[in-house]
């Protein structure tokens, strides 16, 4: 009994072992998940919108964005491009890509560069962060999107306040209570109180911060400057030095101690 005992043991010890590493190798670890989140409501024209997107394009093309990307933690990050608009209008326009090197850099600018504009309603900004929140797979409640991070950033742009959909700070707050780490924003445009809307009520996290482009055609420059502000953001010391000496094995391991 004893001897059967500690085979059955055994044999659980190594299914658990196989389960874990299926598990692990399922998900690509990254330093960083970053949902793009933009603004596409009815204020943004055309041609704003043209700028809009052409200022991330550009930005994924730089060799300064693609530098902070291969030098951040983990050498890569996982991105995804959403379009947003009133309640209901809620568009991934491209999908999660791994960027971990300037070819998958250019093919994600690419792709942007061929999305086609889909909503032009009212501004929910709250509704717009509570339907991001799932986008990161199940570290935040939502289907496996093949990452895991350390850190899940929702990257918010917008040219005027909420003013449809949830209100105060109830997406945001959802969001934050899912576990997304961070929020921030771009304002875009000096409509009076924006910029104070975007602090109070859109940003939240760790390390939060809301930016301002002037217009839409200082937008390309402000959207590169924060794209590598947010991928740079330094892991704690202790956690760095423990990344640095386990390599990717306990880079996933240890997202996996934060969910």
């Amino acid at each position: 009994m004893a001897s059967f005992t500690k085979k059955l043991i055994t044999q659980l010890a190594v299914v658990a072992c196989a389960v874990f590493a299926s598990g692990a190798a399922s998900a690509v670890p990254v330093g960083l998940e970053l949902v793009l989140l933009v603004d596409v409501s009815g204020s943004v024209d055309n041609t704003e919108y043209a700028l809009q997107k052409t200022g991330y394009v550009n930005a994924f093309q730089s060799a300064a964005v693609q530098n902070a990307i291969l030098g951040s933690q983990g050498g890569g990050i996982a991105v995804t491009y959403v379009e947003w608009s009133g309640v209901g209008q809620f568009s991934q326009k491209v999908g999660w890509a791994l960027i971990d090197s300037i070819a998958s850099a250019n093919s994600f600018a690419s792709a942007l560069s061929g999305v086609t504009r889909t909503f032009n309603g009212s501004t929910g900004i709250q509704s717009a962060l509570f339907s991001a929140a799932p986008l990161f797979g199940t570290e935040t409640g939502g289907a496996a999107n093949g990452f895991e991070s350390l850190r899940q950033v929702i990257d918010v742009s917008g040219d005027g306040a909420s003013n449809v959909g949830l209100t105060g700070t109830t997406g945001r707050n959802a969001a934050l209570a899912a576990g997304v780490d961070t929020i921030n924003g771009i304002t875009i445009g000096n409509e009076f109180g924006l910029l104070a809307h975007y602090t109070n009520f859109v940003m939240g996290g760790v390390n939060a911060f809301v930016t301002q482009a002037d217009s839409f055609d200082d937008f390309g420059a402000a959207i590169q400057s924060k794209l590598i502000r947010e991928i740079t953001n330094d892991v704690p010391e202790p956690m760095s030095a423990l990344l640095v000496g386990l390599g990717l094995i306990g880079f996933g391991l240890a997202r996996r101690r934060k969910a």
